[in-house]
């Protein structure tokens, strides 16, 4: 036996150890780039979901502010502190209809749904011409896109 061949027996060897250390980690490198690509999907997708649930509950709360705006639209003024505070079902609402505990009705509008509440009469409102009373409505709007992204907005309507 010369000792060419047993060193070239060994060489073999060796550059299949090396081909496979190198498939290893080509394999390993292919794995996260699928992994982060899939995350990258699901933030996108998420993003997507947050600005349509918000635009929807924009649209809504634009139905409702111009509800209220109508020169024969009238609320009566809310009996108590809690149902003169914002919503609380607004983080939870999945159905237009009454509430009994807050007193606001919730109407479907723009795939989303708006709660109109009559909270008192002012004579210190913004861009409200001085000694004027202006009788102030909270508009809260909510929109649900898929099964968990939720979104409520809220305005304070001067009507005089």
């Amino acid at each position: 036996m010369n000792y060419h061949s047993i060193a070239s027996d060994r060489q073999r060897g060796m550059a299949l150890l090396v081909s496979l250390v190198f498939l290893l980690l080509l394999t390993l490198i292919g794995i996260s780039s699928m992994q982060n690509a899939n995350l990258q999907e699901k933030m996108a997708t998420s993003v997507t979901l947050r600005n349509q649930s918000f635009q929807i509950a924009e649209a809504a709360l634009r139905i409702g502010e111009s509800a209220v705006q109508v020169s024969t639209y009238t609320l009566p003024v809310c009996s108590s502190t809690t149902q003169c505070a914002p919503p609380a079902e607004s983080s939870s609402i999945t159905a237009a209809g009454f509430n009994s505990t807050s007193g606001v009705t919730w109407i479907a509008a723009a795939n989303g749904f708006y709660g109109v509440q009559n909270i008192g009469v002012t004579l210190n409102a913004v861009n409200v011409p001085s000694n004027t009373s202006a009788t102030l409505y909270r508009v809260t709007a909510v929109a649900i896109v898929g099964n968990n992204v939720r979104s409520v907005v809220e305005s304070i309507y001067a009507k005089y």
